[in-house]
Parts: C-alpha cells; structure tokens; sequence
C-alpha cells in the first residue's frame, strides 16, 4: 500500500469542516491573542463536589481499580432506571433495557455498529451532531439527510424521504432538544415520529443529550410514547446535566432487542468506564438535584446576556429553547462568504471563535453556532469587539452609536 493512499473508511468522512478555524484558533493564540472561544461545546463549571466525593471514595478501594463491566455496573443501570421513572415516567428493566455508555457518543456510535448492515440507508436530520450521520457512514450505511432547520421541516420531510429512498430506511435519528439548533418538541412530536416507524418498520435513535439543560417545559423523552420501545433507543449523557463531560459517563435505554445488539458489540470493544466513576454517577443520579437547577441557571444567565449585548452590537441572534448553544445567522452583509469564512473572520477581526454551521451539515451554511461556555464578563467582552468588527466594516456613520458600556 502506498504510503499517500488514504484508508478506505477514513475516505467516507469529509474533510473536517472545524479543523480550519481551530488552527487559526491555535496559531493566534500562540501570537499572544486574548480568543474568546464560543465554538466547542466543552462545560467550564466544576463538576458538583458531592460527586467528586464519591469518586475519591470509591477510588480508594482496590477492588474498584480491577476490570469493570461493558454493560455498566448494575448499580448505574439502576440510578439510570430510577432517573427515567423519576423524570419522564417510563419503567426500564436495568438487567436487558438499559447500556452504560462512554458518553453518549460512544452509545450512539456503536448502536450504529451494532445495528448497520453494508447499504443501510438512514434518515438523519441536517444539520445535526456528526456523529448523528457519521457515525453510520463508517458502519457502512448511507444516509438520507432531511431538512432539520425546524422540527416541522423535519418531521414533513421524513415522509417524503422514506418515499424517495430506493431502499426502505433502516432507522431514523431524532435529537430534540437539538445540537445544533437549541429546539425543542413536545410530545406529539414523538407520537408522529412512532407512529410513522411503527408503520413503515423503521428503528428509531433519539439522542436526548440535553434533556435536563432547558429554559421552558422540560423535553419529554419518545420512551414516553405508548409502543416506543417496539422500535426506539435513546441515548442521554450526564455530561451536560452534572457538569461532568471529561468523565464519559452516559447511558443507552428502550427496545431490548437493539440494547442487546450494542451490549455484544460493546463487550468486544470495552470494560466499561473506570468503576469509581460509575459509582459517582450513580450519586449524581441518585442526589441532590439542586445542583442542576444551579447549572441550568448558569446556562439561563448567559443566554440572556448574550442575546441582549450581541443585539446591541447589531447581530440579533434568536433565543434558545434549551441547550447551551445559539443558533445564529450570519449577519446578512457576510452571508455570501460562507459559514466557515464568517467565522474565520470573526477570530481574526474580533478575537471572537464559533463554530461554523456548515460542520453540522450543507443546510448550516448559512449558521454558526455560540456556545454558552464563557462566563457573562466575558460574553459582553466577545459583544464589544464584535460591535467594533460590524462598526469598522459597515461605518460607523451606517447606524445609531451604542456605548460600550451597555454592552
């Protein structure tokens, strides 16, 4: 083989639509530039300290340090089943209807493994997480993307997309409240997306991530749906809801059959996380959920203030249902350069980094996506120089002066 030739499986993947801003990122950076980084979805609050607790305690018993299991401790898998029922009303079995997971990345990458034969054709939602079409492209599959820029675009265009594929679709993924959107559904939402599975015979993925970082209802789970583990598997994370995103702790629920499916390919993969993690897991969900609620107000906090200095900067950036992303337009002046040009732009005029909306998608060009991982000081940092950016490109002659000290 020669040495240039690319591996068959990494010739499926894109050139990573990401890689240029953050090396544009990196090389300011190391020029001493202060760079507000708003791209990576990365949580910057301490995990709770009851939870680091219960880690150091665990860790301090040698039987923990020995191999744990692929499924999850069953001690997990039942905080995971008393969080379902406490949350959404829906009675999992933990012994066949609930996975520990690596994060729920890993869970819905290798339930695509588990469940993609050569061909597979998947209806998956544009733009959406990577992993949500990519994680089946490299099992193999072939996606169908649909329009997702609303829940209802998505949810029309499912039908019409079964009736255009040449091949019957093998599953479909839903992910509300969305990354990267910040959209939510309710529960009708799910009862259409069941019904119309249950119908054609289709799997159906949730990825219900953000389930707990929300600003109005709480998102339902589709479990919730009558006759939605026949055909459906969610995923959640507690990387989001506790703060606790290096610790790679998630967790993949529902129909038996596709559990079981990943619980095999999972046994020849992995052990499992680090025992003491999965027993502070299990205290995060078992414990005081105040903890949440301050997490969750902290992710309110921001979005407020980014909503209202970006807008006195002159980008109105609608608010988000839940998540800790915005999800923005381009301002219109710069929509014919690209989403990846934008935010290029954006770094190196005004020490500001998002993510471009085309690295979830071509129907995210238009988007970029800010992350609520800065705190308010300096997300009205970010709004200052964004402000001189817009003002030094359009004149500052073009549109009412706005002081920086409202921002």
């Amino acid at each position: 083989m020669a040495e240039t030739e690319e591996f068959y499986r990494i010739k499926q993947l894109p050139p990573y639509v990401f890689e240029e801003v953050n090396a544009l990122k990196a090389r300011l950076r190391a020029q001493g530039r202060d760079i507000i980084d708003l791209g990576m979805g990365n949580p910057d609050m301490p995990t709770p300290p009851h939870i680091v607790d219960k880690l150091v305690e665990a860790a301090r018993n040698p039987r923990a340090h020995r191999y744990s299991v692929s499924r999850g401790i069953i001690g997990l898998r039942r905080a995971m089943a008393r969080y379902y029922e406490r949350r959404f009303g829906v009675k999992l079995d933990p012994a066949k209807e609930i996975v520990a997971t690596l994060g729920s990345k890993e869970g819905f990458a290798n339930l695509a493994q588990a469940i993609t034969a050569p061909g597979d054709v998947v209806l998956a939602p544009n733009p959406a997480y990577p992993i949500h079409a990519y994680g089946f492209i490299i099992a193999g599959g072939s996606i169908c993307a649909v329009p997702a820029l609303t829940p209802e675009s998505y949810l029309n265009g499912l039908a019409k997309a079964i009736e255009d594929c040449a091949r019957a679709p093998r599953a479909i993924v839903v992910n509300y409240p969305s990354n990267p959107t910040g959209q939510t559904v309710d529960l009708d939402f799910y009862k259409e997306i069941v019904a119309l599975a249950r119908r054609r015979e289709i799997l159906v993925l949730s990825d219900l991530a953000y389930s707990e970082i929300y600003f109005g209802a709480p998102p339902p789970s589709i479990l919730e749906v009558e006759g939605a583990k026949e055909i459906a598997v969610e995923v959640n994370s507690l990387s989001k809801t506790f703060a606790m995103a290096g610790w790679r702790v998630g967790m993949a629920v529902g129909n038996e059959r596709l559990i079981n499916a990943l619980a095999r390919v999972k046994s020849y993969l992995d052990y499992g996380a680090f025992t003491p993690i999965q027993v502070a897991a299990a205290a995060a969900l078992d414990g005081p959920w105040d903890c949440v609620d301050a997490i969750r107000e902290t992710y309110r906090r921001r979005r407020e203030t980014l909503i209202e200095t970006f807008g006195k900067a002159g980008w109105q950036v609608p608010r988000p249902d839940a998540t800790m992303f915005a999800w923005a337009p381009v301002p219109e002046r710069y929509r014919h350069l690209g989403s990846v040009a934008f935010s290029k732009l954006l770094i190196e005029k005004a020490d500001v980094a998002v993510a471009p909306g085309l690295g979830f998608g071509e129907f995210g060009d238009g988007f970029v996506r800010i992350g609520l991982v800065e705190n308010e000081q300096r997300i009205r940092q970010a709004a200052r120089n964004i402000k001189r950016l817009l003002q030094n490109e359009a004149g500052a002659s073009a549109r009412p002066k706005v002081a920086d000290s409202a921002l």
